[in-house]
């Protein structure tokens, strides 16, 4: 790679993560993890269930300091969680953008670094 396009590489990853860090503050009710339906049957004979695929059953599921939670959601609440998942995806996907950028950009200097070493030894 020249260290024309070194340079022109490195402004564009500045710029992009520039622009992500002043887009995504921390939203203050994104979720993480997932939300999920299954059906469970009641265990009642006479339910409906019985025969059939069983009741819907609204879940998320997120991580707390590395042990695996779920909760269930009332179906009522499953609209305003999805978004909130999806925000809370958005942001972090925002933040590894962000890390990779920070660490080409570092791998750049380095290059950078080693050139100009290898230019004052001559």
């Amino acid at each position: 790679m020249t260290h024309r396009a070194q340079d022109l590489l490195a402004s564009r990853l500045r710029q992009r993560k520039f622009q992500l860090v002043r887009r995504f503050h921390i939203p203050a009710d994104a979720l993480p993890g997932s939300l999920s339906l299954t059906h469970l049957r009641c265990g009642k004979p006479t339910c409906h269930c019985a025969d059939d695929r069983g009741h819907p059953v609204w879940s998320l599921t997120f991580m707390v300091q590395g042990k695996k939670r779920v909760q269930h959601i009332p179906k009522e609440w499953v609209e305003e969680v999805r978004r909130r998942v999806q925000e809370g995806r958005e942001f972090q996907d925002a933040v590894r953008e962000v890390l990779a950028a920070n660490a080409q950009l570092l791998v750049l200097a380095r290059k950078q670094e080693k050139k100009l070493k290898n230019k004052k030894k001559r």
